[in-house]
């Protein structure tokens, strides 16, 4: 048998009865659907028609909801089983026909012409008999289609087990990013589920994904980043068996991730940009800052003057993400608005760049660096404005949802490419590669403000595994998985033994 390229599910693995009597989608269902309709393969779904059109009507919706074929059943009869085959007119070959019902007709005229039985509901590991293979819940199903895809390869895949919020898992498989098909370069996608035992599937995997942020539950700032993160039980599941499993690579280690959790982390890493400067290029320079454990602005005074730093200045929680107040903000005009300030403690004052709303964010994918101009928040006066306007002093937002920006929709084509033109390329792609190289991370994204006046070019964020969403599918994916391969084959080189 050939690679996979077709799934048909029944429904008895995909609907149940409510309490009166109509259909329903398991939730176990829901995940495998919304994995499946980016997965690569061509999916559908089988079902008995009954007297009503209720059922049909409800398997419809689901199946074009997850831009799957719906294929109806008359019977279990031979001639049943024609007008099934003829309806869904595929290969017939690299086929799977997963359901927990016993329709010996269709399990032996399926086999016949190439088809793999994925019968649900027997407590087995994953092995095929004779065309049959038992598994025990649908959640092995992506699990089940990356073993036999890994086996119809002539060479053996890549295979990439990853792990993240549901949320962000669409957002990068809707783009194709996780295909359980082979990618051109020889990579295998598998989800890690922590619903299934971990071990038997960290087994299955080369190299580990994660946005291990995703699964942070809380921080005690009083410790050191990497010992007060409480991990949710999954994460800390996940870590045991990767420190178990050496021969798994992780993208990227933790070690290497916890100083972008720390926005003071983050300035420390930012000040050693000179280092990357290049002669007779523009300035490139962190912002400056002030971390603070209080907000007694009697005290503050002298220390921000130290620290280069005067009004307007953004006032942000040392905490940078994973937990929900990370990204609540202040922007602050006079030293009394530090009274009643709710910004979480400890914090970081940092200098507020002119910056003429512009924007730039900088993805690296392994070897390549992409960017994008986005529509950001005006210059001091305009924000002085604003906040008289709105009869206080300060101006809070949470930096994920409610920026103070300009009221336009869109920037302008001509405002882009005059932007395009006035970054310098030279000096920002130089250093992500110096910053690829010294944060040991794989995948990284950071935001560059280019400061009126003076042009300095200053970067003033820096995050793990960004969604790079600005970038076109055709250029960041294939990048994506590039990064990905060349990352597990330099961890491979660093650990070959030397001659």
């Amino acid at each position: 048998m050939g690679a996979v390229r077709e799934v048909v599910l029944d429904e008895s693995v995909l609907f149940a009865e409510d309490a009166i009597g109509n259909p329903c989608l398991l939730p176990a269902s829901a995940s495998l659907l919304r994995r499946l309709r980016h997965s690569n393969l061509r999916v559908g779904i089988c079902y008995q028609e009954d007297a009503t059109s209720q059922k049909a009507t409800f398997v419809q919706g689901i199946a074009a909801t997850h831009s799957l074929d719906s294929i109806p059943l008359s019977g279990t009869d031979e001639d049943s089983l024609q007008k099934f085959l003829l309806a869904w007119s595929g290969t017939g070959s690299s086929c799977l026909f997963i359901t927990s019902r016993k329709i010996e007709l269709f399990f032996s005229e399926l086999r016949n012409i190439g088809w793999i039985i994925v019968y649900v509901g027997v407590d087995s590991n994953v092995a095929t008999d004779n065309g049959f293979i038992n598994i025990n819940t649908v959640q092995a199903v992506p699990i089940t289609i990356c073993s036999l895809n890994k086996m119809a390869m002539h060479e053996k895949p890549l295979v990439i087990g990853y792990i993240m919020k549901p949320s962000r898992e669409e957002d990068f498989s809707k783009r194709g990013a996780f295909p359980l098909y082979p990618t051109h370069n020889g990579l295998l996608f598998l989800p890690l589920s922590f619903e299934l035992p971990l071990a038997p599937q960290i087994k299955q995997v080369d190299v580990v994904l994660h946005k291990a942020t995703d699964e942070i539950i809380s921080i005690d700032t009083s410790l050191d980043f990497s010992n007060g993160i409480l991990f949710s039980k999954g994460m800390n599941e996940l870590k045991r068996n990767i420190e178990d499993t050496p021969d798994c690579c992780v993208i990227d280690p933790l070690n290497n991730i916890y100083p972008l959790l720390d926005r003071h982390k983050i300035q420390e890493i930012l000040c050693k940009l000179d280092e990357f400067n290049i002669k007779g290029h523009c300035k490139l320079r962190a912002p400056h800052f002030l971390k603070v454990d209080n907000y007694d602005y009697t005290s503050l005074q002298d220390e921000m003057s130290e620290a280069k730093l005067s009004f307007p200045m953004i006032v942000k929680p040392q905490v940078a993400c994973g937990v929900a107040d990370a990204h609540n903000m202040a922007l602050i005009f006079r030293i009394e608005d530090f009274e009643n300030l709710c910004v979480p403690l400890p914090a970081i004052i940092q200098e507020y760049v002119d910056h003429g709303s512009l924007l730039f964010k900088f993805y690296v994918l392994g070897e390549r660096v992409f960017h994008a101009v986005k529509k950001s928040m005006p210059n001091a006066t305009h924000l002085l404005s604003i906040s008289a306007k709105s009869g206080s002093s300060s101006i809070f937002f949470n930096s994920l949802k409610s920026l103070p920006v300009a009221h336009e929709d869109n920037i302008s084509a001509d405002c882009v490419e005059h932007s395009n033109h006035s970054i310098d390329l030279e000096l920002v792609s130089h250093a992500a590669k110096c910053l690829r190289k010294s944060l040991g991370l794989t995948i990284f994204g950071f935001d560059v403000l280019i400061e009126e006046g003076s042009r300095d070019h200053v970067i003033v964020d820096l995050n793990y595994l960004p969604s790079f969403k600005e970038i076109s599918d055709s250029d960041a994916i294939p990048a994506f998985w590039d990064a990905i391969k060349s990352s597990y084959e330099h961890w491979r080189a660093t650990r070959a033994p030397k001659p």
